[in-house]
């Protein structure tokens, strides 16, 4: 039961809300409780125990002919820190939120509907319901944006509806295709385990399910080519919602990628590894470039998110614990860095009626503290020492390295081709420093323009905290990342080990 209090707590603030209690208050209450209990809960996964804990297992559906499916919710050292990341943003971005937003209640009832969702989708040990609470939080995502987006919302938000629904239908084919072929006879992730721990699925048969999973999780994840959505997606939504969906639901691709797809297709990646490496060079390479030439925070922001992405998917095609690792704590790294950055350019706009990056300037002037907080951000981003993103990156490339054979290459002076790969991700790091740094000048050093002479920085505790409490995350883990990568080690183990 302990589980459906993480679920419980999003719904109760909903029904409060829609019962007329104060709709920020009540939310942010609520939030913080289910804060608090994520990190009781990361703190209370025991590494010793193989498998998934607190687990709840209850039928659901049970019918002759059909895949059995089962309300299956269970903890480990994958999810439980993607649970405290929903959990963490959540709580930053409804306490940054104006209470006097217009249709205050419908707002903040949309954006627990997103944590909620995105928690489930996390819990979720069976399929059937992995997929049904992501698609259920992408429908306030759209919401959020087509009626509390700024220009061009309509079109934003009709461009992330086709992407995304594409995405899903690809993805539920493979989903299908996995249960059916399996002979599992259940849509149940551990009952899917076992059954191919005892009889792997034919490489033929992996050689269709791992592309239809990677596509329908790729533009998801705006894996390239299918990343067109995202950038213009946030660049328009409101803070709350590019907080939530860059931050935690984009998360939820590679989550998949791993619990789903790792496991059981090995030979199936690997039939398709040269393809996903181009779209990783794609991700890094060709969007960070893309990133280079932006003009509006925004959307450099957008396209910077996109970029990351491609770490991720190196880590994937590691096929290697500690490049999984590495991908797990790069998603709550980046997570809290993509949220921290989108709310302080909606801090900037809403302050300057600016986003032009070319247009400000000499913002630290009059804004110290939002600087401060950018500028740590964006340290984050480009994977800065001492700052959470930088352990998941080294421990990314860490294990992309322990993939390469160099005997080999040292005999044949073959350059195998992962190696290029890994080169030309770690020039992308140096792309992120030049668009990072050029963003940082530009807004906040120079000349202070004279119609911002009056612009107001974040005074009070209460303005403060949303950020001081992201930025504490990144210092933490990124003094102490084993919060994180010790349990998460030890569930990939158990995971890649088929379970055994």
């Amino acid at each position: 039961m302990q589980l459906l209090f993480l679920l419980f707590i999003p719904l109760a603030a909903i029904l409060m809300i829609m019962l007329r209690s104060p709709a920020k208050a009540t939310a942010l209450w609520f939030a913080a409780v289910n804060f608090v209990y994520s990190i009781v809960l990361m703190g209370s996964y025991d590494s010793t125990v193989a498998g998934y804990q607190m687990v709840i297992n209850e039928p659901w559906i049970n019918l002759p002919g059909l895949p059995l499916i089962h309300f299956h919710l269970g903890l480990d050292g994958i999810n439980a820190p993607l649970v405290f990341l929903t959990t963490t943003v959540t709580l930053a971005a409804i306490a940054l939120t104006p209470a006097s937003i217009k249709r205050a209640s419908e707002y903040f009832v949309y954006v627990m509907l997103m944590s909620l969702g995105a928690i489930g989708a996390f819990l979720s040990l069976d399929l059937f319901f992995l997929y049904i609470f992501h698609e259920f939080a992408l429908i306030p995502t759209f919401l959020l944006i087509g009626i509390w987006g700024s220009q061009n919302r309509q079109f934003a938000a009709m461009q992330l509806t086709l992407y995304l629904t594409l995405g899903s239908l690809v993805l539920l084919g493979g989903i299908l295709a996995l249960v059916l072929w399996s002979g599992a006879n259940s849509f149940d992730l551990v009952s899917i385990q076992k059954q191919l721990a005892a009889a792997p699925l034919d490489a033929g048969y992996q050689s269709v399910i791992w592309p239809l999973l990677l596509i329908g999780f790729g533009i998801l994840i705006s894996l390239f080519p299918f990343h067109s959505w995202a950038p213009s997606g946030y660049a328009c939504a409101p803070p709350a919602a590019a907080m939530m969906h860059a931050g935690v639901l984009k998360k939820f691709g590679i989550y998949g990628l791993i619990r789903v797809a790792m496991p059981f297709l090995g030979e199936g990646a690997e039939a398709w590894m040269p393809v996903l490496w181009v779209l990783i060079l794609g991700n890094i390479l060709w969007v960070g470039y893309t990133t280079v030439a932006q003009k509006e925070l925004p959307l450099m922001l957008g396209f910077s998110s996109v970029m990351h992405m491609g770490y991720m998917f190196l880590g994937i095609a590691s096929f290697d614990v500690i490049g999984l690792t590495g991908v797990v704590m790069l998603m709550v790294a980046h997570g809290i860095s993509a949220a921290l950055l989108f709310a302080i350019a909606g801090e900037i706009q809403q302050r300057t009626g600016e986003n032009r990056m070319d247009e400000l300037g000499g913002l630290a002037k009059r804004m110290p503290f939002l600087a401060t907080a950018f500028v740590l951000g964006s340290l984050a981003s480009v994977g800065m020492p001492g700052l959470a993103n930088f352990a998941g990156e080294i421990m990314i490339f860490f294990g992309a390295f322990n993939k390469i054979n160099f005997a080999e290459f040292a005999a044949t002076g073959q350059v195998p081709a992962l190696l290029i790969v890994c080169i030309l991700a770690i020039w992308g790091i140096v792309i992120s420093a030049i668009y990072s740094l050029r963003a940082i000048s530009n807004i906040f050093f120079g000349d202070l323009p004279e119609r911002f002479a009056e612009v107001r920085d974040l005074e009070t505790f209460q303005e403060r905290a949303p950020y001081i409490l992201l930025m504490a995350v990144l210092l933490i883990l990124g003094f102490i990342p084993s919060i994180i990568t010790s349990n998460a080690h030890h569930s990939l183990t158990f995971l890649m080990g088929g379970g055994n």
